[in-house]
């Protein structure tokens, strides 16, 4: 990465930002380019505001009371086409991270599974647990489904929660029941029996493990690997006004996925993390998925997933459309429709700026892949693009 005068960049429009982010691991590279002075390397004065839910977060930014956001990657792409009852263009030009979620069930349910299985149960295994999982929904009928809960409607989670119950052959929207919370009542939710389980991002799976009222049933780096998790979102007439600031607000970004990137970074970031203004919770909670350590349960010896997080590696960053598209056609059966290609394909290049990407890596000497679509949900090692650029393996436990 190459070093960058700031003053031969375009003119930033607006110093003074106020960005939206959620008490989630993930929000790391908000909190670092703070912290490490990045913001105001390239000349913005930020301040960050943590919301207690994504409905807060997109409403917010669509009453311009945040410039920016860190928000789900579906999210630009269903509020562009007003499926949340508000219809407002965002786009993204930045994914800020991938992966990092967890399918977390009650451990009596997962105990149920266990004596089901005809095999003991380990998270790797997402197809064993689906399986099991289905298992126990049939004993119990039709009139007693199970209830599972996940952050959005429209988020990676409910799509790799659907993927994982297809697996076990159960039909998520008949089958089970799926209900919408916060992440931060997710442990509470499940420790009272009001769900018998979740998906959620870090650190919430950990948390209900170390409390013992929950067992980490997969990764959803298990269901879906190195799925599009966060994306920096703007209201593309914000773009329109201020694409110098946007452009430095990238920059700060991307050199903070980039010092993420080195998980010998990783440690020294957990407590700062932790501190009030910004996570407010104990660094032992943030440790396992930033470290890659993640435990089952309470008694596991942690499982080793490194790339649990990833926030730079394999062209992290990049804003793939024909991820965008694989989205679109996920929330489908949400939106109870189904669109022609011409209308997704429109909709994802209005929302997935590769070439605000290119723009950005272009100037911080990174690679950048040169096509905008792959194909997706069928590879288990890497993409290799040209001049060797490393894409990671996005196999699919269930389209």
């Amino acid at each position: 990465m190459q070093k960058i005068n700031p003053k031969s960049l375009p003119v930033a429009e607006k110093q003074h930002l106020n960005l939206g982010y959620m008490r989630l691991s993930d929000s790391a590279p908000l909190i670092v380019a703070q912290e490490l002075g990045l913001f105001a390397k390239y000349g913005l004065d930020v301040t960050l505001h943590r919301e207690v839910s994504w409905a807060n977060i997109r409403d917010k930014l669509i009453a311009r009371t945040f410039d920016a956001a860190q928000m789900l990657a579906p999210m630009p792409l269903v509020i562009t086409l007003g499926a949340t009852g508000i219809r407002a263009p965002i786009v993204t030009g930045l994914v800020l991270s991938l992966n990092g979620n967890g399918i977390t069930l009650a451990p009596p349910l997962w105990e149920r599974m266990n004596e089901l299985s005809d095999q003991p149960l380990q998270t790797r295994d997402a197809q064993a647990t689906a399986s099991a999982f289905a298992m126990a929904q049939r004993e119990r009928g039709e009139k007693q489904p199970l209830t599972l809960a996940t952050v959005h409607l429209f988020s990676t989670h409910t799509i790799q929660l659907r993927m994982w119950l297809k697996a076990g052959g159960l039909d998520p929207d008949h089958d089970v029941r799926i209900i919408v919370l916060p992440p931060e009542q997710m442990v509470d939710s499940l420790a009272q029996g009001v769900i018998d389980g979740f998906c959620v991002g870090e650190p919430w799976n950990s948390i209900a493990v170390a409390y013992g009222v929950g067992v980490l049933s997969s990764t959803g780096f298990d269901v879906w690997n190195n799925a599009p998790e966060k994306v920096l979102g703007v209201l593309e007439d914000w773009h329109t006004h201020n694409p110098g600031t946007h452009l430095r607000l990238r920059l700060a970004l991307m050199e903070a996925c980039q010092w993420l990137a080195d998980m010998n970074n990783r440690e020294p970031i957990i407590e700062l993390l932790s501190r009030p203004e910004y996570l407010d919770l104990p660094a032992h909670y943030l440790r396992p998925s930033l470290t890659g350590h993640i435990p089952q349960d309470r008694t596991d010896t942690p499982r080793q997933q490194q790339n649990f997080h990833v926030f730079s590696r394999y062209n992290a960053g990049f804003p793939w459309r024909s991820q965008a598209e694989l989205i679109l056609h996920q929330c489908e059966p949400m939106l109870g429709k189904v669109f022609d290609a011409n209308r997704i394909a429109s909709i994802t290049q209005q929302c997935f700026r590769t070439d605000l990407y290119r723009e950005s890596a272009r100037l911080l000497d990174m690679p950048a892949p040169d096509k905008d679509y792959k194909s997706e949900g069928t590879h288990d090692q890497p993409y290799f693009f040209s001049e060797g650029i490393e894409v990671g393996s996005d196999l699919m436990l269930s389209s």
